[in-house]
């Protein structure tokens, strides 16, 4: 969901110029009105004459009009500055998406080469084919995940949103990133409970316990540990995804939700992405009347994700269930 700004900055320019004008005229009006009077009179009036109420308002006046010219060009310098550094951000991503997208290109390019020119194995040929069948899928996943932000902005994302159990949805999501990642339990788990319901779009929150998990993959130097905990409380569904990775700095935690930000770290220089993956999260989540945040220690100290959910009564379920039972076997 884009930020409504209240102030355009061609606007906030406009203005600009018509005080500076404003400011303009009145000085010269204050510089005819007083040489006509000088004319007229000539030496007999009193120099005292020129600093009347009337002067003293003008020259106040120019002074708060050119205090008002100075800061909507320090405004509009603001956002050209904001927009400069959006701009680089757009290159960036752009940047990162073309790599994304060669590379499964290029591969599936040398393995078609590979099959059209020479005799392969039928066992060699299986394998080239769930190959290319694998970055195909990575294509799709890409391309999809920008259709989807751009409905989500648009507005055009439709959630179909149902109750579930909060443990059920948590174990079935985590079944299915764990097939989809080749991940064994002591790599991914799930620790505590949540005794209570919750209406999600099942698709969506899939897509946001995979931007996590894929997240603590690349963040992780060592042995891939994550945990998926998950808790009730006051009327929330919490889930908390940690992890023993590389760790954000405090100074990054806001910065990793916004578009297109991708935060430096020396330690994992290679990691490439698009840095759409966690605003999508957000937004996902927002869409879902709950809140993302996250929390680290420092760096190599792990991170944790903490999502929270709102919970409803245990009859609202009963309307649903059957449909979902039938729909999930």
């Amino acid at each position: 969901m884009r930020r409504r700004r209240w102030v355009s900055p061609i606007l906030v320019f406009t203005i600009a110029q018509l005080a500076w004008f404003a400011l303009l005229g009145l000085w010269i009006y204050w510089y005819v009105s007083n040489y006509m009077i000088f004319i007229e009179v000539g030496e007999r009036i009193s120099p005292q004459f020129v600093f009347s109420t009337v002067n003293i308002a003008l020259l106040v006046g120019g002074i708060v009009l050119l205090m008002a010219v100075a800061m909507g060009l320090a405004l509009i310098f603001s956002r050209l500055n904001e927009q400069l550094k959006l701009n680089k951000m757009y290159d960036s991503f752009i940047a990162n998406v073309t790599h994304e997208l060669k590379s499964p290109l290029a591969s599936i390019q040398l393995y078609l080469e590979t099959l059209g020119s020479r005799e392969v194995p039928p066992s060699r040929r299986d394998e080239f084919i769930n190959l290319m069948l694998r970055d195909s899928q990575r294509l799709n996943a890409l391309i999809s995940s920008i259709l989807e932000i751009s409905g989500l902005e648009d507005k055009k994302k439709v959630y179909k949103q149902e109750f579930y159990r909060a443990d059920e949805l948590v174990r079935s999501l985590v079944a299915e990133t764990r097939e989809q990642y080749n991940l064994n339990n002591n790599a991914l788990h799930i620790a505590g409970s949540a005794d209570c319901i919750c209406r999600v779009d099942w698709r969506s929150m899939k897509v946001v316990l995979n931007n996590l998990v894929d997240n603590a993959i690349k963040y992780t130097a060592g042995e891939l540990h994550i945990e998926v905990g998950i808790s009730s409380q006051a009327g929330k569904f919490i889930i908390e995804v940690r992890d023993r990775g590389i760790g954000i700095l405090e100074e990054d935690h806001k910065e990793i939700f916004k578009k297109f930000r991708r935060v430096a770290n020396p330690d994992s220089p290679t990691v490439k992405g698009t840095g759409l993956g966690l605003y999508w999260v957000r937004e996902i989540i927002r869409h879902h009347r709950g809140k993302i945040s996250v929390d680290s220690a420092g760096l190599t100290r792990g991170t944790t994700f903490r999502i929270e959910l709102p919970t409803y009564p245990a009859n609202k379920l009963e309307t649903t269930l059957p449909a979902k039972k039938e729909t999930n076997a």
